[in-house]
């Protein structure tokens, strides 16, 4: 009899030691694989909106509540039946929070807010460029494809005076920057002219 409770217990064992490695090896597969939900949550917190960029509001299961294709407007308030909610400065994440609390309670029990971009405001290019204005910005962008949407360099176009003055600096003050050098949504990128 003993015997048999140690095979049982052998046997229980060797069950219990497979279900943990069982449940353990998919983790640590998931552990190798890009978090896509991690990964965005990095690259929202990294971009704060503004007037002009146009977002994509899901609540599911309220379609009435959901906003397609809105663009921000220069006060950034966005009107929901429970008030004004404030977007301009912040994350994709805290504006999905924010209008998760508004909903929370008086509307919906649990609500699922998602918030995702479906344009970026524009950027500008003035200067010694062949069409200078405002262009859609696209992710990745450089002073040197900003130039190249913008029709190229003029022919006096100097291309070592060439300045940014960035929608985040409170200062307004321009700084020089390279052609390689990252352009952001409501950067104005302005392209001096060359003497020689």
């Amino acid at each position: 009899m003993q015997e048999m409770n140690s095979e049982l217990r052998r046997g229980l064992l060797l069950v219990f030691f497979g279900l943990i490695t069982g449940l353990s090896a998919p983790r640590a597969q998931a552990a190798d694989m890009p978090d896509q939900a991690g990964q965005r949550a990095v690259e929202s917190n990294a971009y704060r909106l503004g007037a002009g960029d146009v977002i994509n509001i899901t609540v599911y299961g309220e379609e009435d509540l959901s906003r397609q294709k809105y663009r921000l407007p220069d006060s950034g308030v966005i009107m929901f039946p429970f008030g004004e909610v404030h977007a301009l400065g912040v994350s994709l994440a805290v504006l999905e929070a924010r209008i998760a609390d508004g909903l929370r309670g008086g509307y919906l029990v649990n609500p699922r807010v998602s918030v995702s971009m479906d344009e970026y405001r524009p950027f500008f290019i003035n200067g010694q460029v062949n069409q200078p204005g405002a262009y859609p910005y696209k992710s990745g962008l450089t002073v040197r494809m900003a130039v190249s949407v913008a029709g190229g360099f003029k022919e006096r176009a100097s291309q070592s005076k060439i300045f940014v003055q960035r929608e985040k600096d409170a200062s307004h003050r321009q700084e020089k920057i390279a052609l390689d050098a990252a352009v952001f949504p409501g950067d104005t990128v302005t392209v001096e002219e060359s003497f020689f």
